[in-house]
């Protein structure tokens, strides 16, 4: 078949005429074409409606093969909806089996728990290092302020007065760090961290033991410092390493005793500032009241009767005692004893408040 402009052209059909059809009619033998024969459908394209509608698409609009494109990405999603649905359901019944086949994991120790929370302590002070300020910069203040403001009147000199004063001021300024004890359990209640903790298949004294295990290096570190300044300024502890070890390691343990006094009161009061105010309230006159900075004997009696029966005068006289190597032992035993009695009243109590609260 051929084309004449815009209309195509067939050879006539009629017996022994070889002209060609041109709109209908046979040029040579001038008869009316008979109509072309309609070419039969296959079986094939009748029973492919969707084949035809694929030409139709090809042909057609392009919103219809954008249905088609629409249609197959829902089916596509669909089909990652099923595989995620049964990546979950494979996971549950993992689980399940590992559980019913008795493959639980162990449960921690008591000690693994609470270095576990102690070391939880150690990473916030590692992102707020301001925390270490207070065991820093206020022992720092607190001997060069004291040593050169009292040194001259009460010793005649400073070098001399901080060999009276160091093992006081090393006692005052660790004994008044004890009470961020109960500031920051105070914070974790009211945040809900130790409802989370309740949950847990875990020793229950692990997150409180854990948070003082934390407040154990922050007594450490309080302790080197005052005493590398008192080194520097001129400190000379006549006990030596043997004497100013036990005499840090007694006076770190006494704080830690008496952190429970402040665990329980961070449990109770409803604010951290609630904490910190009672706390000032407690210790300030505590370690002023005592043997820190001068000798009982110059007192009146009323007030040497008082600072006698203070803890601090005897923690002090004791740790004193030690680096100047000559151990009071009956000091050092009214620590002791001081101590684990601080640790099993207040840290009973600690418990009892915290399991009902």
């Amino acid at each position: 078949m051929t084309t004449i402009g815009t209309e195509p052209t067939r050879n006539c059909l009629q017996p022994g005429c070889t002209g060609t059809v041109i709109a209908g009619s046979c040029q040579t033998c001038t008869n009316p074409a008979p109509p072309t024969p309609q070419q039969t459908p296959s079986p094939h394209d009748q029973t492919s409606p969707h084949d035809q509608t694929g030409r139709q698409d090809q042909t057609g609009g392009q919103d219809q093969t954008g249905g088609q494109d629409q249609t197959g990405g829902q089916d596509q999603t669909g089909g990652q909806d099923q595989t995620g649905g049964q990546d979950e359901a494979s996971a549950v019944t993992h689980l399940d089996t590992q559980l019913n086949a008795g493959h639980r994991p162990p449960r921690p120790s008591a000690w693994s728990a609470s270095v576990t929370f102690g070391w939880r302590a150690m990473l916030k002070i590692k992102h707020l290092p301001e925390q270490m300020f207070d065991v820093t910069v206020f022992p720092i203040i607190m001997v060069l302020m004291f040593t050169y403001l009292f040194g001259g009147a009460l010793a005649g000199s400073v070098t001399d007065y901080l060999q009276y004063l160091l093992p006081g001021i090393m006692v005052t300024s660790v004994i008044m760090i004890t009470m961020y004890t109960g500031a920051g359990i105070n914070t974790d209640t009211h945040k809900g961290i130790f409802d989370r903790f309740r949950t847990l298949a875990i020793w229950r004294p692990s997150p409180l033991l854990g948070a003082l295990f934390g407040d154990v290096l922050r007594y450490l570190t309080a302790a080197t410092v005052i005493l590398l300044l008192g080194l520097a300024l001129g400190f000379r502890p006549q006990g030596g390493a043997g004497g100013v070890i036990p005499a840090i390691a007694l006076l770190v343990g006494f704080a830690f005793a008496l952190s429970w006094l402040w665990t329980m009161i961070g449990l109770l009061m409803r604010s951290e500032k609630s904490v910190m105010a009672l706390s000032i309230n407690v210790l300030f006159p505590l370690t002023f009241l005592s043997n820190v900075f001068v000798e009982t004997h110059t007192m009146p009696g009323w007030l040497q009767t008082a600072t006698d029966l203070n803890p601090i005068t005897h923690l002090v006289t004791a740790t004193r005692s030690l680096m100047h190597g000559t151990p009071n032992g009956t000091e050092i035993t009214w620590v002791l004893i001081s101590g684990a009695t601080l640790t099993t009243v207040f840290g009973t109590l600690t418990m009892r408040i915290y399991n009902r609260k």
